[in-house]
This record gives structure tokens, C-alpha cells and sequence, in this order.
């Protein structure tokens, strides 16, 4: 079993101890540090609101990383568990709403769905002796693929009994958080407090010598992981509960993060070391960083580089601890528990004082010109229609002079709710939002509500919540006209396949819709495959080379977004434009010359950058009372080569 054998051997001089506490609390110094950082750059991140706002936002990345913390320790990874996060909350919603089961047996249900993919990661890894990395991989893939067919691609809504966990108690204490720190205390109980919790360090240390001192180590193994899908469904079901639906592809890439949260917290992916509070303290600094980084309006590109280092630097720091012989980070030995309260304790009265301190440099700061403050949170920047609107957003913005504050949700429900808590929490006098969800994003919007700031939906609706205005284009209806176009390009007759959005996502279904609908009419259209491509390029191109292999005769291609349709012109090569004809959605600029040079049909534009323009310009009437159309529909039009040279995006 791991114990704290490297002890300190450095002169008691004040420097010397100074540079002690700082290598054994590197994490905690960290946390600090950025908080005063983050209080002396931005006045809105000090406030009672914003850093509720933080706890709520770590909360589920803290959930996960509390059941990873047992496998690290174990000198094992989990990269299975936001799949199984998406899958547990997925089962919750559809046996309580379409099967008609109790609420009580189904949050039971949901979390035997954790426990037993954890139990068949565990079993994979001690009798199957495949690699941890390679089991849980496979078991991220099962996972969401099954979270997918369960909910056939569509969020389901959560039942209004457990939703109740993404609220708050007595209209300020979020229940996330409560919940986050009663999973921390669990998860500190069992590693220092348990038989499995001393095991996993043991194991962790140096597997074969646990073996040899009678450990079962294989049915230990089983435990662990069984303890990560429980911490994993967990999860899932306070995810859920914030966006109101259990959402299919909720949680993509936490996995990732509840790991960086464990490794800056102290813990090593070699094993034996790491603790509760230290992958709490790595959770929160990840939280910080992204709502300070919101705050301060920087790029969610420029986030993910910024995290990236600090995930860097955390297991930098980790060498360095190890070289200087400093304690190591484990839940063993009761020694030096009272030592650890108390710097705790000084170093939040340090931070405290110094925060304070900082935040007299805002005091005197006006709520002037707060009405000019406009924040949009985009689904997604990674894809040029949203980016067009960006750009269109912006450009208006600069003309009429107000400051424009633009976030990238990367498709993530959660992380856009997160951006909407910020922004309302800076008091912007207006917010935009273009939904990834229209019902997902509905918690968030109503908090926005709540806080007396308007509300702008740009491209999609919000669903159950009071917007100022929707600008918007319809996508049921250029669903239609797409049919429509296809159809008659063909003669009425013909195979076509679909390239779906991303599954779940209300732009694909409105989009799809629309489109079955308007092939109603031309019977003669056979339909012969539909499958998701995920609004991107490169899956477009591999999905159809698939389909051609099955289908080969195919004549037409109805692609939902202009990226896949681009994709789908590669994989048909010579055949694009001449006798297979291909239709996207969007009109984007990469879409439009496509049409120009004759291999994509046609592309049914919504012109992105008037939909951002338009989106700040009602953003700022609003923000001075004045009163808006309550839905501005920018018109759609089907470009093809013949019309495309007098059009303009």
C-alpha cells in the first residue's frame, strides 16, 4: 500500500518552507492565483452570482472526475464516462416518459446503466486483460452509440420530479453543487476511510506486490470501475437535469476534462497518488478559467489553448513536486490531515483578503453603458455558416458602435447554458444566443429572463422561454424547397440519399422534416438511405463513399448543411453535377462556388451574415426600449447556377 515515504529533508528557514507549501499545494496555489486574477481583470467575476456560477458549472465535471479519481489512482484510465454520463440520463428520461416507469426505478435504472458499464469496463480489463485505454474506448463508442438508439437522435425530455436537481434551493444554493460536494465527500471517504480505497492505492503503487500480499486485485479492478460508471451516471443525471432533456450527445469530451481535473489536482497517471479535494480544486480551476476567459471576452479558441497549457503545466509541476521530495498527494495516514486544514484555511483567508483587496479597483465602476454591452453565444464556430454570422454580427456591431462579446458553445448544450449563466451574470444589457438546442437551451433562458436582460434567438428558436425577437429563417421550409428543387431536377423520379446533421440537434430535424414533407408530392422519389454526417466535411465525403458502395445507381443527394454536400461532391467525383445531382443547405461561401462551377445543384441559402446583422441590430433596439418584431424571418432561397452569380450571402 502507498504511504507518504518522501518526507521533507530542507532546512526550517522561512523561504525554504515557503517553497515547501507552495510544491505540496501546487494545485491550490494555482486556484488562487487565478481567482485574484480573475477578480483584479474583470469587475463581474467577484460577484455572489458569477461564482455560484462556478460551482455550478464545475459540478459535473467535478461528478466525473470523482469516479475517475479511482481509477487514476489505480493507475488505470476511464475514457468511457460522458459516453456513460449521455447513456445513464438517456435511460432515465425514456423509461420514465416513453415506457411509463416510476421515476423512483428509474433513476435506479439509470444508475445500474453506469454501474454496469463500469462493471464490463472492469471485467474487459482484469479477465479480458485488454489494455484500460483500449476498454474504455470501446465502451465510449458502445455507450453513446446505444444512448443514440435508445432516444433515435432526439433529446427526450427529463422528468420534471429530477429536473429539480438543476434548480436551486432557496432561489440562490444550487442543488449541482451540493450535489458535487456530497460526491466529494463520498469519494474522500472511500479512499482514505475503506478497504477498496487503501486497495486502490496498493494497486496503484505497484500492482504484482498488492497481488502477492493477497489482494484480489482482478474483483478490486471490477470495483473501481463499477465505482466510475456510478460517479458517471451520476453525472449524467445532474447534466440532464440542468438542460431539462437528456440529450444524446450530451457530455462529449468531459471525459477528457475529468481527467485533466484529476492530473491538476495532483493525482499521477503512473498511480498511487491523488485525493478528493485535489480533483475538486483541479474542477474548480477549470471552471475559473473558463468563466474568467468568458468574461474577458477571450476566443473559445484561444480557451482550449489556455487549458491545454495549464493541463501542461499541472503535470510539469508534478515532476517538479516528485524531484523536490515533496509529500506526495494521497488519501493514506492521518498524520498530516490537520497540517492540510490548516493551510486550507490560511489560504482562504489569504485569498480572501487579497481578492478584497482587488475588489476595490472595481468599485467605482459605472453600470453606464452597460446597455451597449451585447453578448452572443453561437452553437458552433466550426462550421462558415455560423461563422458568416459572426462576422455579419459583428460588422453591425461596429458600425453602430456597442460592445460585441462572442462565445463558442463547440455544439455543447451544457457549455452554452454555462455561457448564458455568464453573460447574465455581467449584466449585458442584451443577449444574444443561437440555440444548439431549442429545448436544451430553455433552464439558461429562463435565468436570462429571470435577470431582466433581453433576449435575442438568431437561426433557431428558444423553446419555453420569452425572446424579444426570433431571427430566423425557416428551416421546415427550406426543407421543402429543397425537395421541391431535387425533385424537379430529377423528373419526378429517381434513388436520392439523405446526409443527416448532427443527431439530436433541432436544425437537422426541422431540416429533415421539411424535407420529407415536401417529397410527399413526388411519389416517384425513392429514398434508399439516411445517415448522419454531423454538419462536417471530411464525414460527409466517408459517409457517402459508403452509401455509393450499397447504392451505386443513386441520382440524387439531399445534404442538410453545405459542408456535407461538399463532401458528398468529392466522393462522387466525376459523377457531381452531371448524373447524380447534389443539394445543400446554407448557401456559404465555399457552397456557393460549388454551385458556380456546376458539381453542387443547388444550395438553399439563408444568408448568415444578415441573420447577424439584423440579430444586433434588434440586440441594441431592444436593449434602449424600443420595441421589436417579435420574429424577423430573413427569406430562404434556393441559389443554383443560374441565379447564383446576382446573389449575395
Amino acid at each position: 500500500m502507498a504511504t507518504d515515504t518522501l518526507k521533507s529533508t530542507t532546512g526550517a528557514s522561512g523561504a525554504s518552507g515557503l517553497r515547501r507549501l507552495l510544491l505540496d499545494n501546487g494545485a491550490l496555489t494555482a486556484l488562487i492565483v487565478l481567482v485574484i486574477a480573475m477578480s483584479a481583470l474583470s469587475g463581474d467575476f467577484l460577484t455572489t452570482d458569477n461564482l455560484l456560477n462556478v460551482g455550478v458549472q464545475a459540478a459535473v465535471t467535478a461528478i466525473l472526475a470523482f469516479g475517475v479519481t479511482f481509477v487514476i489512482v489505480s493507475a488505470g484510465i476511464d475514457l468511457s464516462v460522458g459516453s456513460v454520463a449521455a447513456l445513464s440520463a438517456t435511460v432515465l428520461a425514456w423509461s420514465a416518459t416513453s415506457e411509463g416507469v416510476p421515476v423512483f426505478l428509474a433513476v435506479l435504472l439509470a444508475v445500474a446503466t453506469g454501474i454496469a458499464c463500469g462493471l464490463v469496463n472492469g471485467f474487459l480489463i482484469s479477465y479480458g486483460k485488454l489494455p484500460p485505454f483500449i476498454a474504455t474506448l470501446a465502451m465510449l463508442s458502445v455507450a453513446r452509440g446505444l444512448s443514440l438508439v435508445i432516444s433515435q437522435g432526439s433529446p427526450i425530455a427529463f422528468p420534471d420530479s429530477v429536473s429539480h436537481l438543476g434548480d436551486t434551493l432557496g432561489g440562490w444554493l444550487p442543488v449541482p453543487v451540493l450535489v458535487m460536494v456530497l460526491m466529494g465527500l463520498i469519494t474522500a471517504f472511500v479512499l482514505g476511510r475503506t478497504y477498496i480505497g487503501r486497495s486502490m492505492y496498493a494497486i496503484g503503487g505497484n500492482e504484482e506486490a498488492a497481488r502477492l500480499s493477497g489482494l484480489r486485485v482482478k474483483r478490486q479492478k471490477l470495483a473501481i470501475y463499477a465505482f466510475s460508471g456510478l460517479f458517471a451516471a451520476a453525472a449524467g443525471i445532474v447534466l440532464a437535469s440542468r438542460l431539462s432533456s437528456a440529450q444524446p450527445q450530451a457530455a462529449q469530451g468531459y471525459e477528457l476534462d475529468a481527467i485533466a481535473a484529476v492530473v491538476i489536482g495532483g493525482a499521477s497517471l503512473a498511480g498511487g497518488t491523488g485525493k478528493a479535494s485535489g480533483t475538486l480544486i483541479g474542477a474548480l480551476i477549470l471552471a475559473v478559467l473558463r468563466n474568467g476567459l468568458n468574461l474577458l471576452s477571450v476566443s473559445a479558441f484561444w480557451q482550449q489553448v489556455v487549458i491545454g497549457v495549464v493541463i501542461a503545466l499541472a503535470v510539469l509541476l508534478d515532476t517538479v513536486r516528485r524531484k523536490a521530495g515533496a509529500t506526495p498527494v494521497t488519501a493514506s495516514g492521518t498524520g498530516n490531515k490537520g497540517k492540510q486544514a490548516a493551510t486550507y484555511l490560511l489560504a482562504a483567508v489569504v485569498a480572501a483578503a487579497i481578492v478584497g483587496a482587488t475588489s476595490f479597483l472595481h468599485s467605482g465602476s459605472s453600470d453606464a453603458g452597460k446597455s451597449q454591452r451585447i453578448g452572443l453565444s453561437l452553437s458552433t464556430l466550426n462550421n462558415p455558416f455560423f461563422v458568416s454570422i459572426r462576422s455579419g454580427a459583428q460588422a453591425e456591431a461596429k458600425k453602430l458602435g456597442v460592445d460585441l462579446t462572442v462565445t463558442d458553445a463547440q455544439n455543447d448544450a451544457s457549455q452554452q447554458a454555462n455561457q448564458l449563466e455568464n453573460f447574465t451574470s455581467s449584466g449585458l444589457g442584451t443577449i444574444i444566443v443561437n440555440p444548439v438546442d431549442s429545448d436544451a437551451v430553455t433552464p439558461a433562458a429562463k435565468a436570462v429572463n429571470k435577470a431582466d436582460i433581453p433576449l435575442v434567438a438568431v437561426d433557431r428558436a428558444v423553446n419555453n422561454a420569452a425572446t424579444a425577437a426570433l431571427v430566423a429563417s425557416d428551416n421546415t421550409t427550406g426543407g421543402k424547397l429543397a425537395a421541391k428543387s431535387l425533385a424537379e431536377k430529377l423528373g419526378g423520379k429517381g434513388k436520392i440519399v439523405i446526409l443527416q446533421g448532427q443527431a439530436g440537434t433541432s436544425a437537422s430535424r426541422e431540416r429533415g422534416a421539411g424535407f420529407a414533407e415536401g417529397l410527399k408530392a413526388y411519389p416517384g422519389i425513392e429514398v434508399v438511405a439516411k445517415q448522419p454526417a454531423d454538419w462536417d466535411r471530411t464525414k460527409g465525403l466517408d459517409v457517402m463513399t459508403n452509401l455509393l458502395q450499397a447504392n451505386p445507381d443513386v441520382s440524387g443527394v439531399f445534404a442538410e448543411n453545405d459542408e456535407m454536400a461538399l463532401g458528398a461532391i468529392k466522393a462522387l467525383g466525376s459523377k457531381a453535377g452531371k448524373s447524380v445531382q447534389v443539394i445543400g443547405f446554407d448557401g456559404t461561401d465555399d457552397g456557393l462556388k460549388a454551385v458556380k462551377a456546376g458539381t453542387l445543384y443547388a444550395s438553399v441559402a439563408q444568408q448568415p451574415s444578415e441573420l447577424g446583422r439584423i440579430a444586433v441590430q434588434n440586440a441594441v433596439k431592444t436593449a434602449e426600449g424600443e420595441k421589436v418584431a417579435k420574429s424577423v424571418m430573413v427569406p430562404v432561397k434556393v441559389v443554383t447556377k443560374q441565379n447564383v452569380a446576382g446573389f449575395t450571402g
